[in-house]
């Protein structure tokens, strides 16, 4: 199911300076989430599994089973949404995996990716957006209910943490220019692609063209790569984000929801 992954000598450099200890491991099948008895697999290659699990009580009655079952604890790896390589700290030492569906990308693409995972597992921050909410996911959940379903929230939740890890990765990915020019670059394209549709994000948005958590996608993956996000998620490019989190999170989409009502 895993096999280690030979890395082109940047990326290597960066898990040297950033997460020395992490194995990167090719996976044999795709996911979203791992399945239990593939996720039971790594103890194989890992020294010890550390499953991670969450109190009930931060979940609404109305969460999807999805996001219920990360919370037990049950040996969970990956989410929707985590793209073509997930990461955890569930096993001792922590594993990037890479996904089959990454084959036939561009070589410079799936570096940036692994590069980005790897300063990410540096980080020593929640691999979930569940741990960095916590108790206040609930909160989330009621700021946004009138407009947005369940799993709408777990959408805006994801997006929120985008931001939120963006606005600590992004100094080291903008101090790669000299020394890590490739890597760089791949950063720096991957913003520009996102600009023609940040462009026309607030009145897709006004006119039901495109819904919250969408936007709040793409305006999230925006801040990670150092591309101003339009109105009204311009707030969470800021330094009040970085410091406050969760709690400044949820107040700014309490604010954002009661304007558009």
């Amino acid at each position: 199911m895993f096999s280690d992954r030979t890395l082109p000598p940047a990326v290597a450099a960066v898990r040297d300076a950033h997460a020395p200890e992490a194995l990167v491991l090719d996976c044999a099948q795709d996911f979203e989430t791992l399945p239990p008895a593939q996720a039971e697999e790594l103890g194989l290659v890992t020294e010890s599994l550390d499953p991670a699990s969450y109190p009930t009580a931060w979940l609404p009655d109305d969460t999807p089973d999805l996001l219920r079952r990360y919370a037990s604890d049950e040996f969970t790896v990956g989410a929707p949404g985590d793209g073509g390589v997930a990461w955890t700290h569930q096993t001792r030492p922590p594993v990037v995996l890479v996904k089959p569906r990454l084959a036939g990308s561009p070589d410079a693409f799936v570096d940036f990716l692994l590069a980005e995972a790897l300063v990410e597992v540096g980080l020593d921050v929640p691999e979930h957006f569940l741990g960095f909410f916590g108790e206040r996911y609930r909160d989330l959940a009621t700021a946004t209910a009138d407009r947005v379903d369940p799993v709408g929230t777990y959408q805006l939740a994801a997006a929120l943490y985008t931001a939120y890890l963006g606005l600590h990765t992004r100094e080291t990915f903008a101090d790669w220019e000299d020394d890590r020019a490739a890597l760089h670059d791949a950063w720096v394209d991957a913003g520009e692609r996102l600009a023609p549709r940040l462009a026309d994000l607030p009145s897709d948005l006004a006119a039901g063209s495109t819904d919250f958590g969408d936007a709040a996608e793409l305006a999230c993956s925006a801040v990670k790569h150092g591309v101003e996000p339009p109105t009204p998620f311009g707030a969470l490019d800021t330094a009040a984000y970085r410091e406050h989190g969760a709690d400044f999170a949820v107040q700014w989409a309490e604010k954002t929801f009661d304007r558009l009502d």
